[in-house]
């Protein structure tokens, strides 16, 4: 079995994660190395401390990142003097790729992320800068509590019912058909990638965040946030896309 040097193929490709989304970014990062086949079968990940270092996250964020690689099969922890990481053989056919490559054809994944990242920014940026009425603050609100509480099974609805109630109450029916549209299109690709728990606690911190940034009225804090949490959708897009 082979090794791969950290200052290698792997280094080549790894960068440092932004500061807002480094789980996120570090898995679409390291899944990209992986389907791209820069670390094949049988082969070895570099150290977590270069790995850690080549992305600039914590080793414990790393180590969130690597055990969801686990988890969908695709690396393997192998203990002993020779041990680490190592990338698993993948079976012809796995039904949930397949999936994705299907929804996948026909559709421009990055003017998608691209149309949803514009739509979405710019609801939070309108409702933040016009202010809600005092029932409109409720309504968001409770769509804000409803996705804290959700199970898993539930956790994408709800979550989707409370970017289209920030959608609705920018006072744009037009903003909210076509996001209602490209938002739909983004839940058909996340559908065939798996919830992760990490990405659900920091998507739950944003939402948070991105209330009270619009309740105050910090329309420019609004449209940051937002931003933000989009791309860390779009990271993990793409890592599984890639």
């Amino acid at each position: 079995m082979s090794t791969v040097d950290g200052t290698g193929r792997v280094a080549q490709v790894l960068r440092p994660v932004r500061a807002g989304n480094g789980f996120e970014e570090a898995l679409e990062q390291i899944l990209q190395v992986v389907r791209l086949g820069l670390v094949t079968a049988d082969e070895r990940l570099p150290p977590e401390r270069e790995l850690a270092d080549l992305l600039g996250i914590s080793r414990v964020t790393l180590r969130e990142v690597l055990k969801v690689l686990q988890d969908q099969g695709l690396v393997e922890s192998r203990r002993g003097r020779y041990g680490g990481t190592f990338v698993r053989a993948r079976p012809e056919g796995a039904g949930g790729e397949d999936e994705l490559r299907r929804r996948v054809q026909g559709v421009d994944v990055e003017d998608v992320l691209r149309f949803r990242q514009t739509l979405e920014t710019g609801a939070a940026e309108l409702c933040a800068a016009q202010g809600l009425l005092p029932d409109e603050e409720e309504r968001l609100l409770a769509a804000l509590a409803a996705t804290q509480d959700a199970p898993l099974t539930e956790y994408r609805r709800l979550d989707t019912l409370l970017h289209l109630t920030l959608a609705e109450l920018s006072g744009s029916p037009t903003l909210t058909a076509q996001y209602a549209s490209v938002r739909a299109t983004v839940n058909d690709l996340l559908d065939c990638i798996p919830l992760l728990v990490r990405n659900l606690e920091h998507s739950q911190q944003q939402h948070a965040a991105l209330v009270e940034a619009v309740l105050e009225g910090d329309a420019d804090g609004a449209r940051e946030i937002m931003r933000e949490h989009c791309g860390g959708t779009a990271a993990l897009l793409r890592g599984f896309l890639a």
